[in-house]
């Protein structure tokens, strides 16, 4: 049976308080684009919500270092790595966005090459 995102934020962090000093770290110009509620702030997020982007964050931040790093990845797998416009547009995404159009382009461009492969 899966933990609620309550128990997995108990057994890794002790309590939300520390969650969200955790995601804090990741609040800076190089993987964060403030869209932030200031009236709010990360205290209102769900324990699930803070836990994805603190998995997501770290991932982003282990495999490429920034978003910027990350948006050319993006731009390598779809061969676009010449469009400006493209480029200006992603940049306005956030990182989990960033993170998932990388994981489907990179699962497409892994299909494209074998249905090259298997037609040669």
């Amino acid at each position: 049976m899966q933990k609620s995102p309550l128990a997995i934020v108990k057994e890794r962090f002790g309590d939300k308080a520390k969650l969200i000093e955790a995601v804090k770290e990741f609040m800076s110009a190089d993987l964060w684009v403030n869209r932030l509620n200031q009236k709010k702030g990360l205290e209102h997020v769900s324990n699930a919500k803070l836990l994805r982007l603190h998995r997501i964050f770290s991932q982003v931040k282990a495999e490429f270092g920034s978003r910027d790093k990350l948006i050319d990845a993006i731009l390598t797998l779809e061969n676009r790595t010449k469009d400006v416009g493209y480029r200006v547009r992603l940049s306005a995404y956030p990182v989990p966005r960033l993170y998932d159009l990388y994981k489907s382009s990179k699962k497409r461009a892994a299909r494209k090459s074998t249905a090259v492969a298997s037609a040669s």
